[in-house]
Formats: C-alpha cells, structure tokens, sequence
C-alpha cells in the first residue's frame, strides 16, 4: 500500500511539475508586439502606458513590467498596481502612479515624481527592453483641434484623409476621431495613428463623393497625459472640470476630380 501511495504521489508531482513547465512555458512565449508612446520622448507627466501582445497572457503582467532610469536601475514603484485589457485581451493600459504625476497629492510629496525632464527612461518586459523615451517637458495643454491641418482629398477617389495634429494623443483613441458627412452619418473606413501618435489617417471604404463633410473629435479624446480636448489633467483642487465636448471641423471634397 505504501509503495502504492509513493508511486501516486512521484506521478503527480511529476504531473504538477510538467504542469508548471508548461504555464511558465506559456507565459515566456508571450510576445510583445507594439508599445506606446510610440514616440522618441515623453512629457514628465507621462500617464499610460499601452502594450499590445499576440496572445493573451495567462497570468498578471504589471509585475513582468519595469521603468529603468539612466543608470540602469529599475525606478520605484511607477505603476498603479491595476491592468487594464482590452475586450480581446491582447492590449494592456499601464496607469503610472497618478498621485505622483499630478502635482500637490501625498503621494507625489512623499516618493516624488516618476519622471524628470531630462531623463532617460526604458520599458523593459521579463528584464527585456521594450521601447526607450527621452522625457520631455510637462504637457499640461491637451490636444488643441485649431491647430490641426487636414489634408485636401478628390472626389471619385478612395485616398486618404490626412490629420496632422499638434501633439500627440493617445494610441488607443484614433476610434475617438471620425468623418461624418452632410447628414451626421459616419463614413465607414479605416483609422490609424502614425508618426508616434502624431498623424491621424483615415481611408475611406467607398470612393469619396463630392460635399460637405466634418471631422469630428469625441471631446473624451486624451493625449497619454490625461488632458482631454478643451481639457486639463492637472486641475486645482477648487476648479471643476467641464463637461466634455465634441468638436466639429467641416471640410469640402470638390466635384470634378479624375476617376
């Protein structure tokens, strides 16, 4: 009877221990296929992060995550300890701690702020580099749609629409910017931010026809600061944030183009 007991427990260890092999298999396949800001810097006040994987990882990640500074150190504790995924499962938005982005907060008073103008900084994944950021100065403006310049495009064309932005947004907001036409409808098409979230381009799935159209900017869009469209992050305590608010900038497209 022992001897049977010995052999059960040698055959499941064995199996636990295969077990184990092949999660941590798994969690070690896991690759990472884009990060963002896609940009060469940063501003200080740097809020997310977002990473977008080719399958989902089988367990937590934040702790798989670092911030390493010039001198090849990790900095303490930049994260909040939350993942956010997307519905897939494959995106994940990193928040740094946002006590110490924002000014005035305990927390920013006691460990300091994660980042410094003149830093350099690494993401790094399972101690493997990621993406390596320059900070920059404090961005505390927001995205400002007067300063956006929109391409012109021909009618009977399907070629891009092109919006140069004065800053970067967010990576995961080119859903937050759309084209409607004269009847408030949405024009089907694809969305991508390039150009380190800098360029928005929009190709439509029909040809374009001649009329009026308007670029439409959800006032929830971000930059990866946390100001929104007409917007701050970084309020004082007695101000009180608006309402978001939509912006609408019209655009013509010209009969008579080349088919």
């Amino acid at each position: 009877m022992r001897s049977n007991r010995r052999v059960a427990c040698q055959v499941s260890g064995s199996v636990l221990a295969i077990a184990m092999c092949i999660a941590s298999a798994s969690a070690a396949s896991v690759r990472v296929l884009s990060v963002s800001p896609s940009g060469a810097a940063v501003p200080e006040n740097l809020l997310r992060l977002s990473l977008r994987f080719d399958a989902p990882p089988a367990s937590p990640v934040l702790a798989r995550l670092a911030l390493v500074g010039r001198e090849g150190r990790p900095l303490p504790e930049p994260f909040l300890e939350q993942e956010l995924w997307s519905p897939d499962g494959l995106t994940l938005t990193v928040l740094l701690h946002p006590g110490r982005v924002k000014t005035g907060l305990v927390a920013r008073h006691t460990w300091g702020p994660i980042l410094a103008e003149g830093d350099e900084v690494e993401l790094t994944f399972d101690g493997r580099p990621l993406r390596r950021w320059s900070v920059g100065p404090r961005d505390e403006h927001g995205p400002l749609p007067t300063a956006w310049e929109l391409s012109a495009v021909r009618a009977g064309l399907r070629e891009p629409l092109v919006l140069r932005l004065d800053a970067p947004i967010d990576a995961l907001n080119a859903g937050y910017l759309a084209v409607t036409d004269e009847r408030h409808r949405r024009v089907p098409g694809r969305a991508v931010l390039l150009d380190g979230e800098t360029t928005w381009r929009f190709t439509p799935a029909l040809p374009w026809r001649a009329g009026a159209y308007c670029l439409l900017a959800r006032g929830t869009l971000e930059d990866a600061s946390g100001n929104r469209v007409n917007g701050r992050f970084e309020t004082d305590a007695d101000e009180r944030p608006g309402r978001p608010s939509d912006v609408e900038i019209p655009f013509d497209v010209a009969a008579g183009a080349a088919r």
